[in-house]
């Protein structure tokens, strides 16, 4: 068989990966005055890596809150899963960053977004007993009744895992 395509020569495919490299690492270092300049120069702010992780999810996951805004900023989807399903929102809530968690709601994230797991960022904050994200979240109307692929509630989700305090503050449904 016959490949129609030309073959890309390997030093454009070594600096193309070492550019991508670069561009990720300040996702993670929270570099956002070179992201910002990098977006106005035409980089799509919904650039993802081989694992679906957007430059926002790892500025987010990463605790760069001034990086992901510049992100959201420049059109960053706040509501873009990665190939796990995990949204940004998620992800802050897993870390427990609470100022990341405002940042996205205040930008569009959806409160109760989930993966294909069903999992939303207030299962994921109770999970790990993170309670500054579960109070910001049912401040912000997050649904303490919603359920996960398996059925569980934020709060079986909190007492499966053994966190206590989540798992107090959930199971009272007048509290919640």
């Amino acid at each position: 068989m016959q490949n129609d395509e030309p073959e890309a020569p390997a030093a454009l495919d070594e600096a193309t990966l070492a550019f991508a490299q670069r561009v990720f690492g300040h996702a993670r270092a929270g570099r956002a005055a070179e992201l910002a300049k990098l977006l106005g120069m035409g980089l799509p702010a919904n650039l993802r890596n081989e694992k679906g992780d957007s430059l926002l999810m790892l500025a987010c996951y990463h605790g760069h809150v001034e990086a992901a805004r510049r992100l959201l900023e420049h059109g960053a989807d706040p509501e873009l899963a990665n190939d796990r399903g995990q949204t940004p929102l998620a992800g802050a809530a897993f870390k427990g960053d609470a100022d990341m968690a405002r940042l996205l709601l205040e930008q569009g994230a959806r409160v109760d977004g989930a993966g294909p797991d069903g999992k939303t960022a207030l299962m994921i904050a109770a999970m790990f007993d993170r309670m500054e994200i579960v109070e910001l979240l049912l401040a912000s109307g997050a649904d303490p009744a919603a359920r996960d692929a398996g059925g569980l509630t934020a709060a079986d989700a909190a007492q499966k895992m053994g966190a206590l305090n989540t798992g107090a503050r959930l199971a009272q449904p007048s509290q919640a």
